[in-house]
């Protein structure tokens, strides 16, 4: 589907109020052919005031035509893509829900299980909801053709081995994703466990850079000024955000000199915020930022949100599903749902991963980390999460 061919209502995301995330009722969607005739990926913008990366949804080859796994809102533009490539490998025969909590892949599994009315869908176990537990048909997701993964079988055992992370208690609800080694391809494609940040902005923003470059400036009355190097300024920044929400190098500046930057001749449109930014950054924030995304290639990792606040406690758990998935004989790349893909991964990565894990602190509250350790702090203090590992 050519740029120039695509309409307003080809981006459309109407439901876009049960999850309001930036870009809003408008996604945009970048495709990609991450290994050839194999496996592919439709990226999405997702973020809170300009705070935006990618999420992706993976199309896979399996026997008979397509696998979608970790859905996405389903708009036109991401629709004909699909199409396209059900004209040559074959229809959606499945759709895959494989993590237990997250509301940015649940709340377009129904619409997007409408869009393909013949596909098996599949859900992750445990599924749960807050603050109040609804059934996966209020959400749209129809009863008729869903299964549960792992306890009612697998798709396409013959060419996918699933191996599931957790369930792991949070207290308000379990951790649990399911990940899927595609033999055929050497993938192993996961959602939330383990991710690859690049140091290069993603292709997702050539449409529109806007959040790179509002965060690219220093003040509100700074212009947008499109450059290579602000791009990357502007994405630096927003992995840091990403990472840490509040991180140590950041400062917020006070109210009335936001206002004394904003509204200026120029700043005037939604587009930048009015030249509202209430940021300032420190001598020391590109450090921070470069000790999360690699340069030659994207920087394995766990997200430091997840390690914090999903499983600060869990250290163990996550070890032993990586040695699980070192015994995987077949894998070669990673394919998360969140910013690079593919990220080479085989067993020497594995290994290196899993022995980094186990010799460096684990959850810290110091430096960068401080403003998640807080959050998780408070929460111990209210008795929402549990004080030890329930795995």
């Amino acid at each position: 589907m050519a740029a120039s061919s695509i309409q307003p209502e080809d981006q459309s995301w109407p439901w876009w109020p049960l999850l309001p995330l930036y870009p809003y009722g408008r996604r945009a969607t970048h495709f990609e052919e991450l290994i050839p005739g194999e496996i592919w990926s439709l990226e999405q913008l997702q973020g809170v005031y300009y705070v935006a990366v990618p999420i992706r949804l993976t199309v896979v080859k399996v026997p008979g035509g397509l696998m979608l796994v970790n859905p996405l809102p389903p708009t036109g533009e991401l629709r004909a893509l699909i199409r396209t490539l059900e004209s040559e490998h074959g229809p959606v025969c499945s759709i895959v829900l494989p993590t237990a909590s997250g509301l940015e892949h649940k709340l377009p599994m129904g619409p997007l299980a409408r869009a393909f009315p013949d596909a098996d869908l599949w859900v992750c176990p445990n599924q749960w909801s807050f603050p109040l537990q609804l059934p996966l048909s209020w959400l749209g997701i129809p009863a008729a053709r869903t299964r549960v993964l792992l306890d009612d079988g697998v798709p396409h055992p013959e060419v996918c081995e699933w191996i599931s992370l957790g369930p792991l208690d949070l207290g308000v609800g379990c951790f649990q994703e399911v990940s899927c080694l595609h033999r055929p391809s050497g993938a192993l494609l996961v959602t939330d466990a383990l991710l690859g940040i690049s140091s290069q902005p993603p292709e997702v923003f050539e449409r529109d850079p806007s959040p790179l470059l509002f965060h690219a400036r220093d003040r509100g009355d700074q212009p947008f000024d499109d450059t290579p190097e602000n791009r990357r300024c502007g994405w630096a920044r927003l992995v840091l955000f990403a990472s840490y929400l509040r991180p140590e190098p950041l400062d917020v500046p006070g109210l009335l000199q936001v206002i004394r930057h904003a509204f200026r001749p120029g700043l005037r449109t939604a587009r930048t915020h009015f030249g509202i930014y209430p940021f300032a950054w420190k001598p020391g924030w590109l450090d921070s930022a470069n000790a999360l995304m690699g340069d030659d290639q994207p920087r394995l990792q766990v997200a430091p949100v997840l390690e914090r606040l999903v499983l600060p406690r869990e250290r163990e758990a996550l070890i032993s599903w990586l040695a699980c998935v070192e015994q995987l004989k077949d894998v070669r790349w990673l394919v998360p749902a969140h910013y690079s893909a593919p990220l080479m991964f085989s067993t020497l990565q594995i290994v290196q991963l899993r022995e980094q894990l186990m010799m460096r602190p684990w959850a810290p509250s110091e430096g960068n980390w401080e403003f998640l350790g807080s959050i998780d702090q408070t929460l111990l203090d209210l008795g929402v999460v549990p004080n030890a590992s329930q795995s």
